[in-house]
Order: structure tokens, then C-alpha cells, then sequence
């Protein structure tokens, strides 16, 4: 395969040429998609609910991602493949991600999340097993260890016994996905008996190397969420595994689970807020055609709310993602606080939502409206619930004493290309990221926002009310300072529940950050997202879910925000900071 400047060539079923440039090939699938709310489209919304509601995978539209080349997307430029930067990578899956979440798991990010230990460790060819394998169709399938607070698909783990040439699995998990159709599986597998951080280890295996007496393959598992996903189970009973499967060393699995799924924590969270675009379309839908003139005020309240707001969960993720290549060493801590804010921000927009749509949303099968009620299910299941939140707590707690007495209003402010919008980044190297330590990027960009903005306070208008926002969470980040600088020693900060409540103060913060930075770095090119209207609606919100004190909004700032909303319905373009056509 080589690289041109604009195209690639994809070895696969229908051995296709791509585009380098993601937003370019997110169009060229999103036409491929199609018209999501034409119901002859067989990759349309009804097709996808429909083929939700019989439990089933959408065949048809698997079919065009596999013969597309989708897996290419989470191959390394390196060995092959189109991933260069993770924003690019969620750029262009979110066309699949804005018509059905569990399709772009169950048939997309899923063989990221497991290919991710052996792009940070494995053996050259390790490396290329898996670049074959993704770049002609296949599926590689992450078998987790067991977490604290598991949910059922974190719930028991594998065993992988040291023996003369290699290993000797053992143990079962009743719920992973793709369990029965991977043609990969990487396995968060226990080699020490012991509780701690070298308890684990990363085995690469190949299931059709595995005989009917070694694995079992356990019942499909039917879930409350992504029903057309296929979640099944193993049980490895004394299965051997050459010393050759082994990703990294021994004991590594803990550190490499904690590089790797920062990369998955942001992608999910900017894929999760692309399914989510689709759910405030609906709702816009659903206001306008039910008034004959202006939108009832009832609904420009949530209407222009939530769409501020997933422009913030926009800008966390995008910032989460651009800083996985840009400050590896330290991108660990703000991949976490958006994984804790950005699922429960966005169910919490589904709610409101819900009060919009009304009626309309009880039409589950109805292209228009079906979008609510199948992500209300799914979302739990994409964010792993609370396992999830405590997952990112875990990460958190430990360092905010530290961060507090160390970092926070004394490190330097992360680099412009952090948020500008066509910046130069370097690639994602999975190697290269960290787990711990590397400072608080986030808190020191927030705090240089406030200060360039302070300026503005006595000017009037949104800027003003910008500029007393910005001051707010700083002020919220001194605080915080002061109560974390005398925390006990991190083991038992992590019992404490008290600590929890800071740990989620703290998040909203550094994500109050992100969108600070996101409009400071605005070019002009779109005026919408330089005016500071969007921000500070969003800002205003998170706030008041804090319950920092928050100015009242301007005259018009509302009204402006739902106007865009409108355009873009009108326009057919994303509720994204990208803005982006849409197909229809």
C-alpha cells in the first residue's frame, strides 16, 4: 500500500482507493449512506431500527462498511492503514456513529479498543496479524479483566497459566462483543494470583487455533441497549497459547489497559456526541412542523440549551482526542474527566429532549423520531454505565492532591495547536502515552482564558458575561486547590466519597476549559462558533449544574443559538463544531 498526497490504496473485499483527508471520506460515506430518512434506503434510520427491533445486525449496511474498508480507519498510516491523528478518526466514523451507535461498535471501534494494546506493544508481527486481519474485513475482539463496580460486560475475566512454551487460559466471561465472530481476540488475562498493577497480561490469539474442548462458546446474551449488537460469551477451559501471544511482558496488561483506553474514553465521547446530533434533529423537526409560525417558547429553552451543549461535549472530546498526539505524556487525566462529564452530559440531553419531542418520540420505528428511544438504551451501554464512571474516578482521585499542590495555577499553558482548528499535529503513537504524571494542561488553559478575557468584563454583552464565566471556574479551580492540597494519601482518597464529589467538581471544570479554548481559537471562518453566544449558553449550564454562581445571559444570546440550530435543520448540515452536509 502506498500513500499519495490526497489517496490510498485499501486491500480488502472490494479493494478500494480512499482519500488521506478524513472530512473527505467522511463525506464520501456519508453519501453512501444515503438519505438516513428515506425508507427504501436500506441503510436508513427505519432499516436500522427495524433490524434493531428484530435483534439483528443490519446486515446490508455491514456489508458496505466491510467492502468500504472501514477497518483500514483503525490501522496505524504505519502498517497500512488511514490512522494518523484520533480527531481524524472520529471525524470520519461519525456519519455511521449519527445513524446507529451499536453499528458503528459492533462494526467499527470496537477492534480499535482491541487492536490498541498491540499498536503500544506488540511485536512487529503482531503488528502486521492485526493490520492484515482489519485491513481485509476481519474483526479483532477485546476480552476485558474485571473491573471494580463491573457492569455485565466487565463482569469476570480469563486466567493464563505460565507453562512450558506458553500459556494455559482458563475462566469465561458471559458478555463480549463479537465474542462469536472475531477473528482476533485480545485477552486482559490474570497471570499473578496477587492484587496489583502486574496482576495482568495481554495474550493475542487466534480463535481458529482454538479446538471445541479448549473454548466454548457461550449463548448470545441479549441487552437492554444495543440489541443488534452480537454480545456473547467464552469459556476457556486449560486452552493453550504459544509464549509468542504475548503482547508486551508479563504483568503489563494494568499499564497498557490505562494507555490505550484513554484513547477509546475520548473517541467514545465524540462518536456518543455525533449519535446524539441525530436525537436534537428530531426535536428541531418535531418544533417547527407542529408550529405554524415561530418555534413555541416552550421549546427554545431546551432546543438552543442542548445544542450549546453538545458543542461543548464536542469540544472536550476533539480537545481529549487532539491531545492524545499532541501531549501524550499527559492527555491520560483530561481523556478521563471527559469520559466522567461527557455520557452523563449527554443522557441528560436526551431527557430534555424527550420533553420536546413528546408525543413524537414514542414512534420508535419512525425514521423521523425512533432516533430517541433506540440511544436511550444504547448510551448506557456505549459509556459502560457506572463501571465507567468509576473506571475514570480511579484515574483521577489519585493525582488531584499532586495536582493540587503542584500544578494547578503554576504550569504553563498547553500549546495553541491544542485547539486550533487546522493546526499541524503529530501522529497518534499509542507507545508514547503516558499513565501518570505529566501535569494539568487543562487547568492552566483555563486559567490563561480567564485572564485574556478579564479585559472584557467591563465591555458589556456576551463578552462580558464570557470573561465573569471564565472567572467563575477559575475561581471554582482555587477552591478546589484548596480543599485538594489536603487530601489524604491516594489509597484512601479513593474510599472516601467526598473525594468522588471533587473528582466531578473538577471534571466540569477542565471541560469548561475545553470550550473556552475551543471559541478562543475560533479563526472567524465560521461566524456562529466566534461569536461567543454558543459558549456561553453552554458554560451558563454547566455552571449551573455545578452551582457556581453564573451571570444571567445576555439579551439575544438564546435567540442567536436557536437560530443556528434552525439554519442547520434547514441547511441539512451537523450539529457539530464541524458543520458539516449531511446526506437527504
Amino acid at each position: 500500500m502506498t500513500l499519495s498526497a490526497e489517496t490510498v490504496d485499501i486491500p480488502g473485499p472490494g479493494r478500494t482507493r480512499r482519500a488521506v483527508d478524513a472530512s473527505a471520506r467522511a463525506a464520501r460515506l456519508e453519501k453512501l449512506l444515503g438519505d438516513p430518512y428515506d425508507p427504501a434506503n436500506p441503510h436508513g434510520l427505519g432499516a436500522l431500527f427495524a433490524a434493531d427491533a428484530r435483534r439483528e445486525v443490519p446486515a446490508a449496511t455491514e456489508t458496505l462498511l466491510a467492502t468500504e474498508g472501514i477497518g483500514a480507519e483503525f490501522v496505524p498510516a504505519a502498517h497500512g492503514g488511514l490512522l494518523t491523528r484520533a480527531d481524524h478518526l472520529a471525524r470520519a466514523l461519525r456519519p455511521v456513529f449519527r445513524r446507529d451507535l451499536a453499528l458503528g461498535f459492533g462494526h467499527g471501534i470496537v477492534s480499535l479498543f482491541a487492536a490498541g494494546a498491540v499498536w503500544a506493544a506488540g511485536s512487529d508481527r503482531q503488528r502486521r496479524d492485526v493490520a492484515d486481519v482489519l485491513l481485509t474485513g476481519g474483526r479483532a475482539a477485546i476480552l476485558h479483566h474485571e473491573l471494580a463496580h463491573a457492569n455485565a460486560i466487565l463482569r469476570h475475566e480469563f486466567t493464563a497459566r505460565s507453562v512450558p512454551g506458553g500459556y494455559r487460559l482458563g475462566g469465561h466471561k458471559d458478555v463480549i462483543l463479537n465474542a462469536h465472530r472475531a477473528d482476533l481476540q485480545v485477552v486482559y488475562a490474570r497471570t499473578d494470583a496477587l492484587r496489583g498493577p502486574r496482576s495482568h497480561s495481554v495474550l493475542l490469539l487466534d480463535p481458529a487455533g482454538q479446538r471445541p474442548g479448549q473454548v466454548r462458546h457461550l449463548p448470545r446474551v441479549e441487552t437492554a441497549g444495543m440489541r443488534g449488537a452480537l454480545f456473547g460469551g467464552l469459556e476457556f477451559t486449560d486452552c493453550p497459547a504459544p509464549a509468542d501471544a504475548l503482547v508486551g511482558s508479563q504483568g503489563e496488561g494494568v499499564s497498557l489497559a490505562l494507555r490505550t483506553f484513554q484513547v477509546n474514553r475520548s473517541l467514545v465521547c465524540s462518536v456518543a456526541t455525533a449519535a446524539v446530533d441525530t436525537v436534537l434533529r428530531s426535536a428541531v423537526r418535531a418544533a417547527v412542523q407542529d408550529s405554524t409560525g415561530p418555534v413555541s417558547r416552550r421549546r427554545c429553552k431546551p432546543l438552543a440549551g442542548v445544542f450549546a451543549e453538545l458543542l461543548a461535549c464536542d469540544s472536550m472530546a476533539t480537545t481529549a482526542l487532539r491531545a492524545l498526539s499532541l501531549l501524550p505524556a499527559g492527555s491520560h487525566l483530561f481523556a478521563a474527566a471527559v469520559k466522567y462529564v461527557v455520557p452523563d452530559l449527554l443522557r441528560e440531553k436526551l431527557e430534555e429532549l424527550a420533553t420536546v419531542l413528546g408525543a413524537h418520540g414514542y414512534d420508535h420505528r419512525a425514521p423521523e423520531y425512533g432516533a430517541l428511544g433506540k440511544l436511550a438504551r444504547d448510551l448506557p451501554v456505549a459509556g459502560l454505565g457506572h463501571a465507567g464512571s468509576a473506571s475514570c474516578q480511579s484515574v483521577l482521585v489519585p493525582q488531584l492532591r499532586g495536582l493540587a499542590r503542584r500544578s494547578w495555577f503554576t504550569e504553563e499553558e498547553p500549546p495553541p495547536e491544542l485547539f486550533g482548528p487546522d493546526a499541524q499535529l503529530p501522529y497518534l503513537e499509542h507507545r508514547l502515552l503516558g499513565i501518570a504524571g505529566g501535569g494539568d494542561f487543562m487547568a492552566a488553559s483555563l486559567l490563561g482564558s480567564a485572564g485574556r478575557l478579564a479585559a472584557a468584563r467591563s465591555a458589556g454583552g456576551d463578552l462580558a458575561v464570557l470573561a465573569a464565566l471564565a472567572e467563575a471556574f477559575a475561581t471554582e479551580l482555587r477552591a478546589l486547590q484548596e480543599q485538594c492540597r489536603r487530601l489524604p494519601d491516594p489509597g484512601a482518597a479513593l474510599a472516601d466519597p467526598a473525594v468522588a464529589v471533587l473528582s466531578d467538581r473538577y471534571c466540569h471544570v477542565v471541560g469548561a476549559a475545553a470550550v473556552l479554548g475551543t471559541w478562543e481559537h475560533q479563526d472567524g471562518t465560521d461566524p456562529f462558533l466566534s461569536d461567543p453566544a454558543w459558549a456561553v449558553l453552554a458554560l451558563t449550564r454547566i455552571g449551573g449544574r455545578l452551582g457556581i454562581p453564573v451571570p444571567e445571559l445576555p439579551e439575544g444570546c438564546q435567540e442567536r443559538v436557536l437560530e443556528e440550530a434552525l439554519r442547520r435543520y434547514r441547511d441539512g448540515r451537523s450539529y457539530d463544531l464541524d458543520a458539516v452536509g449531511l446526506a437527504g
